[in-house]
């Protein structure tokens, strides 16, 4: 992963959210079973949390549950969880 920028593990049914963080400068990684090692935050979908088991997610990063929320206001509450 590269350094310098913040690095989040974003739903793989949020397209949109994916490149609206890469034009605001995060590196962003596809989760799938589990959080990637190194990842500064986490961004799930929420619609299929129990689903894909991500209520059960272990990690330290912060976590934001995108239901309901815009790309930019996820990117907003990024910007202030990672601060």
């Amino acid at each position: 992963m590269e350094t310098g920028r913040p690095v989040v593990a974003v739903d793989a049914h949020l397209e949109n959210v994916v490149y609206w963080l890469r034009q605001r400068g995060y590196q962003v990684v596809p989760l799938e079973d589990r959080v990637p090692l190194g990842v500064d935050a986490v961004v799930v979908s929420g619609a299929d949390d129990n689903l894909m088991g991500m209520q059960d997610v272990e990690t330290r990063a912060p976590v934001i549950r995108a239901e309901g929320m815009t790309p930019d206001e996820i990117a907003e509450a990024l910007a202030r969880r990672l601060q």
